[in-house]
């Protein structure tokens, strides 16, 4: 039988026997903290921060390492922005740590209370998932902020990061283990795969009975693998296609801000927007649009975007629905809100959609008829983020609409249970 140590990370003949034997130790460690009180979580991972700063030049160092393979190999700007560390980056990375530590505890917190004429009183309680295994692309960040995030939920984490990134998450990984184990967390609550064999993400996918939940964060081909091999329920989100309608009634100077923002500030992420709409009687259509190139970002649009000015590409079919995750937008004019809520019906993936209006009529109407799991109202899609709406950090954005939508954060990593507390009854 094959043997791994979860330290020292040595060869072994079978992927298999790793992910079984990390699950198990997860799973072993996860009843452990489960069982904390809270402030001791919280506690660990303040710590974790701590020795994530004191390692911080082993960390850039690593992290450099991963930067220049990345170019060798030809990584998009778009991923070399996401993987690359510096120290602001690392600063935040700790800083986060921080704040999900001073989120309150959600295990243990009362749902609801009821007393049914049976006399029964019935209480549901958030309790965590279990073991979450989490298989992600590019960015180092996540393994800190996944596992702060399982940590203080009570969950314990299986990571499996992607290869261009091997050097930066397991730097990361080994500082903030260090400040968990010192703050008395179990060592496998929080685990980082030591292969990166892709084998290992199939047995991570079919481990039914050990691995509670699996949640991927990467590109489209990471992400529809994952949804079609899983023998584990999935919490995920395809693609960010990510809309800003411009309406009638935006303040031209409001308009250009947001939309040039919520393109060009970082164009790899998944709250970037894709697709831009211009409504027909918007007064500044072609000064939006020379804005956004002027900014350096290539427009593709419709022929009557494409008459504002030459520099226009024209669209294609398929731009309305790509996921760009560059200095590229899709960029359409529709005539009214009906015909903005129709194109994003058709072709948003249901992540972030936003409207510019000083019509608040309007603006009411987009945010009740948009059904996508972030909709918004005279701001930036690129404040799609956990961090942003103050749940210290994010696991990932989901878009579907069963147990967690939008940002994921501690409360989307529970689950709940009945306590029913009698004094005597028997059903009749």
């Amino acid at each position: 039988m094959n043997k791994i140590s979860t330290l020292s990370h040595p060869e072994v003949e079978s992927p298999q026997a790793v992910i079984d034997e990390l699950a198990k130790a997860g799973r072993l460690a996860q009843s452990t903290l489960a069982q904390m009180p809270g402030e001791r979580r919280a506690d660990a991972l303040k710590l974790a921060a701590r020795h994530i700063r004191s390692a911080g030049s082993d960390i850039l160092a690593a992290n450099a390492k991963d930067v220049e393979a990345g170019k060798a190999s030809g990584l998009s700007g778009a991923m070399l922005d996401r993987l690359t560390l510096d120290d602001a980056r690392l600063e935040g990375i700790a800083a986060g740590l921080e704040a999900v530590a001073n989120l309150p505890d959600p295990v243990g917190e009362i749902i609801d209370e009821t007393q049914p004429p049976n006399g029964l009183n019935l209480s549901r309680v958030r309790v965590p998932i279990g073991l979450i295994g989490v298989i992600y692309e590019s960015r180092p960040n996540v393994t800190a902020d996944t596992a702060a995030l399982c940590v203080r939920s009570g969950n314990a984490v299986l990571l499996r990061g992607g290869s261009e990134a091997v050097h930066s998450n397991r730097a990361i990984h080994k500082a903030l283990v260090a400040g968990l184990i010192e703050g008395g967390v179990p060592e496998a609550s929080a685990q980082l795969v030591p292969t990166q064999d892709r084998a290992a993400v199939g047995a991570m996918l079919t481990a039914s009975g050990l691995i509670d939940m699996i949640i991927p964060r990467g590109g489209r081909s990471l992400v529809e693998r994952v949804q079609n091999d899983a023998r584990v329920p999935v919490l995920a989100h395809l693609d960010g296609i990510c809309h800003t309608y411009v309406h009638s009634a935006a303040d031209p100077q409001m308009a250009q801000t947001i939309v040039v923002n919520a393109k060009m500030r970082r164009t790899g992420i998944c709250g970037a927007m894709e697709t831009l709409l211009i409504d027909s009687e918007f007064s500044d259509a072609a000064s939006l649009v020379g804005a956004l190139i002027d900014a350096g970002c290539e427009v593709r649009g419709c022929e009557r975007i494409q008459a504002l000015d030459a520099r226009v590409v024209p669209a294609s079919d398929s731009d309305w629905g790509t996921e760009f995750l560059d200095s590229i937008a899709a960029v359409a004019m529709v005539d009214g809100l009906d015909e903005a809520a129709a194109h994003i019906a058709t072709h948003s993936s249901g992540h972030t959609d936003a409207i510019i209006t000083d019509d608040k009529a309007v603006a009411e109407q987009f945010l009740t008829r948009v059904d996508s799991a972030i909709v918004m109202h005279n701001a930036s899609s690129q404040f799609a983020d956990g961090g942003e709406f103050g749940l210290g950090a994010e696991i990932g954005i989901a878009t579907g609409r069963l147990h967690a939508r939008g940002p994921v954060a501690l409360e989307g990593l529970t689950t709940y249970k009945w306590l029913v507390r009698g004094a005597g009854q028997a059903r009749p």
